[in-house]
Formats: C-alpha cells, sequence, structure tokens
C-alpha cells in the first residue's frame, strides 16, 4: 500500500514537472521547466488548491536523496577543470562570499517569518 501511494505521490509531483516543460515549449519561458512546474506546485500549496498530504511523504523522501543530484554537476565541472585553472582564489572567494550570502538571506528570511508567525498569533 505505501508503494502505491509513492507512485501516486510521485506521479502528481512529475504531473508537475511536465506542466512547466508543457509551458516553457508553448510560450518559449526563458525558465527551465522544472523551475515553472516547481513555482506551479508552490502556488497550488499556497492556494491549497490541493492538501499537502498529497505531496509530503514522496517529497520528504525525494529530499533525502538531494544531495546525490549534485553529482553530475560536480562531474561536469571536472571535466572542465582548464576553465577553472589558475582562478582558484577568486573561485574560493565568490565560493565563500556566495555562501555568506545564502546564509544571511536565509536566516533573515526565517526570522522575519517567524515573527509574523508570533504576530499573527498574538492578534487571535
Amino acid at each position: 500500500m505505501k508503494f502505491l501511494v509513492f507512485l501516486l505521490q510521485f506521479i502528481f509531483i512529475y504531473g508537475f514537472f511536465f506542466l512547466g516543460q508543457l509551458l516553457r515549449e508553448l510560450f518559449s519561458i526563458p525558465l527551465p521547466g522544472s523551475i515553472i512546474g516547481f513555482m506551479l506546485m508552490f502556488a497550488a500549496l499556497s492556494l491549497k488548491l490541493f492538501p499537502l498530504r498529497f505531496v509530503e511523504s514522496t517529497a520528504t523522501l525525494l529530499l533525502s536523496f538531494l544531495p546525490l543530484y549534485f553529482i553530475p554537476a560536480t562531474v561536469g565541472v571536472i571535466e572542465y577543470i582548464d576553465v577553472f585553472a589558475g582562478k582558484g582564489f577568486f573561485l574560493i572567494a565568490v565560493v565563500i562570499i556566495s555562501t555568506l550570502l545564502t546564509m544571511a538571506a536565509s536566516g533573515l528570511t526565517s526570522q522575519y517569518l517567524g515573527q509574523r508567525i508570533e504576530a499573527r498569533k498574538e492578534q487571535e
């Protein structure tokens, strides 16, 4: 039974990916279809067009394998090592700065959302 639930949820998630791909092709949108599908799913969840439980367990399982999705990108970078040769210090600086900016943006966003939730609870 769990496998059937997983399969149905996976098909549901894949449907949004497919819809994103279709919209990208039809309207020549300069974004990857997966991003368009992700935005559509986010909008549908935010608007409560369907409950989170429709995708929650499968999405959690897929996210647990997320690090594996970065292996092809890493191999791709290694194949083009000559492009990066001689730019080590610059690349390290870019990685450190972008990591710090990402951490700061994530922290500020979570603090802002936490304050909004607290304010909403106090109003109720």
